[in-house]
Parts: structure tokens; sequence; C-alpha cells
């Protein structure tokens, strides 16, 4: 049956009609639920996974490949509509795709061979893929085609991951594992790029206009595709070379994205959660990168991936599910719901914990990374109050989407 798409939406349910929806909801209850999990597998001795799949190496890849991929789904998929203005997955088929990425989080629960689980994860990513790719291709808007690349980039890093965790290539654990992290990362650094500097133009409530440098763009862009490809070699081989060059760039891209970011800084930003998330999430980015030349210099305790993954993308990607789910329901982004910063401000202390204390006082790790693991879960089961009925629910102005 056809829709029209035009008319007003008077079902009651709308969780079928445009990717941020079920999406940015299946990011939300993995969230909670995958750190439950973790929490009791890691914490509490839980044995719930074969054992072919360590619980450490679960948890990684699902905060990537679960999580993360989850959201970026969620927003490309909402974003290539807008850039087209064509209709990108909806109905039934997106409902389908949402399933089989749920699917592909339950399997390794179900005693069932790794096989079917790279298979079905897999699949999911060449669908994801293939689905943004469609309306950017029929349209000609080639320069979208560098976000696609980016997804696509996640297939064979998936396929490198379950090359090495069946035992056919055992650096493949590595190499998926980080790889799918920077792609991610890249991608957070892109679309930060195009939105974050345009938020807070419009948001800070007086005339601004954020600084752009063309040259911090396109060197940071290279040298940071540089420092993922060295780093990626030196993780997963050892290789003291590839370290070396991936501890330079680091801090070359703490300079860069410093410079970047004090250009976008304006004092309001401060009186909208909406946008201080944004901007603190981004200084958690920066601070990955010096975390990351310290433990190169230095050694220690690696908390350089957690200033990157529960700082920079955990703040960031909440920011940006917080703001597109309002805008994209017919709500007001600028009165965003009062929750917001007790979210933010869980987020960022949880990372705060996780990698500061655990940098500076490691005698309680355990304590601490447990509090970090309790703030993550209030922080998520908070968006899920305020938002899940938002993304379930139709539009507040009767509109298809």
């Amino acid at each position: 049956m056809l829709l029209n798409l035009e008319k007003p939406y008077t079902g009651k349910y709308a969780l079928h009609h445009l990717g941020f929806r079920p999406f940015f909801l299946g990011a939300g209850l993995f969230a909670v639920l995958g750190m439950i999990l973790w929490v009791g597998i890691y914490g509490f001795g839980w044995s719930a996974l074969p054992a072919a799949y360590p619980a450490i190496t679960w948890h990684a890849h699902e905060m990537v490949f679960g999580y993360a991929v989850a959201v970026a789904a969620g927003f490309l998929l909402t974003a290539v509509k807008n850039w087209t203005n064509q209709q990108t997955l909806h109905e039934t088929p997106l409902l389908v795709l949402a399933g089989v990425w749920a699917t592909a989080r339950l399997l390794p629960f179900l005693d069932v061979p790794l096989i079917v689980i790279a298979v079905v994860d897999t699949l999911f990513l060449l669908w994801l893929t293939i689905a943004m790719a469609r309306p950017i291709i029929r349209s000609k808007q080639w320069k979208q085609l560098a976000l696609v690349g980016k997804i696509a980039l996640l297939v064979p890093a998936n396929i490198a991951f379950y090359l090495g965790l069946l035992g056919y290539w055992p650096e493949g654990v590595s190499v998926g594992l980080y790889s799918g992290f920077y792609i991610i990362l890249g991608l957070i650094f892109t679309m930060g790029r195009r939105v974050i500097p345009f938020f807070i133009e419009r948001g800070v409530g007086c005339p601004f206009t954020a600084r752009n440098d063309v040259w911090v763009d396109r060197l940071s862009l290279v040298l940071f595709l540089v420092f993922a490809i060295a780093d990626v070699i030196a993780l997963a081989t050892g290789n003291a070379l590839a370290g070396l060059l991936s501890g330079v760039l680091a801090l070359v891209q703490v300079v860069l994205h410093s410079f970047r970011l004090l250009g976008w800084y304006h004092p309001n930003i401060w009186e909208k959660p909406l946008l201080w998330s944004l901007y603190l999430a981004y200084g958690w980015l920066i601070a990955g990168f010096l975390l990351k030349f310290v433990y190169l210099t230095s050694g220690g305790v690696p908390v350089w991936i957690h200033a990157f993954a529960y700082g920079g993308i955990a703040m960031m990607t909440v920011g940006m599910m917080s703001r597109v789910a309002l805008g994209h329901t017919g709500r007001n982004v600028a009165e965003p719901p009062a929750i917001l910063a007790v979210i933010f401000l869980l987020l960022f202390a949880g990372a705060f914990i996780r990698v500061l204390n655990i940098w500076l006082v490691p005698e309680f790790y355990a304590m601490w990374i447990l509090s970090a693991q309790f703030l993550w879960i209030a922080a998520f089961v908070l968006f899920l109050w305020h938002y899940a009925p938002m993304l379930i629910k139709p539009r507040i102005d009767g509109r298809y989407g």
C-alpha cells in the first residue's frame, strides 16, 4: 500500500516512519541492557557468553558495532532524507533492518555458532550501506558519498573482527575492533565539523559566526587517517615505528582540534545543555588524543580509549540523539527537556571517573569501574524515560516522519 506522506498522520505509533526512531530507541535500550549485562559479567562473574567469545572482546565490539553504529544509522538515514529530499528506508523495511541489528546483538547469548552471528551482523552493515547510498546516488549528491564510504568501511572491519574470533586470523580481532572504533571517530569528526558550529551559531541567541579554517579541516582529516592506520598497525602487530608515528600524530591532533574548538566558542553555550554537551564531548575527544600520546610515551593504564568512548562518543551521540529527536518530532530544540542537563552531567561524571580517577588513583580500580557503569546506566535510563515516548509516538504537528 502506497502512503500519502503529505496528509496528516492519524496513527498511534510512528516507530516505522524514519530511521532515527527505531535506531535511537534501540541504541538507548542497548546502552542500558548491554551495560547491565557488562556489570554482571565483569563485576559479578556472570557466565552468559560462549567460551569462544571473550567477555571483554564482546563489550568492545558491541559498544562500537552495536551502540555507536545504531546511533550512526539513525542519524544518517534521517540526514540523507533531508540532504536528498528523497524518502529513505521506512515502514516495514526500516523495522526489518532495525530487527536485523537487534538480532545481531542478541545472538551471542543464544548459543549459536559464531559464523551465524558474523553473517547476520555483517548483512546488517551491508544493507545499511545500500540503504544510505541509493538516495544519494539517485539525487547525484556525490559529496555525501564520503559518509556512505565510512559506513561501508565498517563491513571489512567487522569481517576482520569475526575472522579473528573464528581463529582464521588472530590479529583480526584487534584490527577489526580498532578500525571500527576509528571509523566511528572519523564519522563523528566529519559530522561534528558540519553541525556543531551551525548549532552554536543558531543557539547562542545573538549574532555569532563560528570560525572554521579550511587548512585545519583538511589537515586534521588527512592526519587522522594516517594516525588511525598507524595505530591499528601498532596495536595489532606491536610495530614500534607505527606506534611512534601514531603518538606524534595524536599530539598534532590535539593542537588542530583545540584550535578548531576555540574557534567555535561563545560564552552563551553554557546556558544551553544541547550546546555545552556537544562542546564538552568534543573536548573529551581532544583529551583522548592527549592521553593516547601520554600512554605511548609513558605507559600506564590505557585510559585514552574511554576518553574517546565514554566522554567523547557517548556524550556526543546522546547530544545528537536528543536534538535530532526533538527537531524531527515537531518539538522546539530551543526548549529541550530540563532533565537533559542531568543526563549530560551523569555522563560527564562517569567519563571523569572512568578516565581520570582510574588514571590518577588506580588502586580503587574496581570501585571506579562500577561507579562509571552505574552512572552510564542512570544517564541512559533517564534518556529513555523522556525520549522513548517521542520516538514511538507520532510528531506533535501531525506530519508523517
